[in-house]
């Protein structure tokens, strides 16, 4: 099976220009990411690409690192998000990829996003 993306992205909490590779393999109805750091190969089965870098996230953050791309609420295959700001509604321009970088990027734990989320849904918004 091949990757139909590969992404390479610099880690938070790693050596200078420390990297990690992510890539996406569509396997029928199911979303595998698969991610090597540090001579190391891990993967992840998800509905979408959002919930299997989630919890690839999760295995990285107990090395100290963290990928810096956007993520935030999937859309589609989990490959794209809204970056949401509490008190407002999200936007087509809020739209991002979520393997893409950017100056705006603000690292977050899965924990601390999803929280995230849970109160901007009760925020009111204009």
């Amino acid at each position: 099976m091949d990757a139909f993306e590969r992404y390479e992205l610099r880690l938070s909490g790693g050596a200078v220009h420390e990297t990690v590779v992510f890539m996406l393999f569509e396997d029928n109805d199911r979303c595998l990411l698969r991610c090597e750091y540090r001579n190391r190969t891990i993967e992840n089965t998800a509905t979408d690409f959002f919930q299997a870098l989630c919890d690839l996230r999760d295995v990285l953050a107990k090395d100290g690192l963290t990928p810096i791309c956007y993520g935030a609420s999937d859309m589609g295959l989990g490959l794209k998000a809204y970056k949401l700001a509490k008190g407002r509604h999200a936007k087509m321009e809020d739209l991002v990829e979520i393997f893409a970088e950017g100056p705006d990027i603000v690292l977050a734990s899965v924990d601390a996003q999803e929280q995230f989320f849970r109160d901007w849904l009760v925020t009111p918004r204009s």
